[in-house]
């Protein structure tokens, strides 16, 4: 029996919209860039997603934000690395939300 290789994906939702985050992403430094930009009133907050696009999202504190972890089959391809983007468009699939959701 082979063991599967596997990773960690973290996802961030914000209301009912799943951002499936890049490998990279320090979730703490995460979690205080939103928690910063609640509290001055509202911010944009800036991360990577999986197929390594950067997503900016206006955070107020009126929505309903979580963050969750789980394993995940290993993808090579998931590197947080902007210059390589990959999924949806990128690999000749027909919506920009492919990536983001996870494929």
């Amino acid at each position: 029996m082979t063991d599967a290789k596997t990773m960690v994906r973290s996802t961030l939702t914000l209301g009912d919209d799943p951002f499936r985050l890049a490998q990279d992403q320090d979730l703490e430094d995460l979690q205080h860039r939103i928690a910063t930009a609640i509290k001055d009133g509202g911010g944009f907050v800036t991360f990577v997603v999986v197929g390594n696009r950067t997503v900016s999202l206006f955070m107020t504190g009126r929505e309903r934000i979580a963050l969750t972890v789980e394993t995940v089959p290993y993808d090579s391809r998931d590197t947080g690395d902007t210059d390589t983007p990959w999924g949806g468009l990128f690999d000749g699939g027909h919506d920009g939300r492919s990536a983001i959701d996870g494929i």
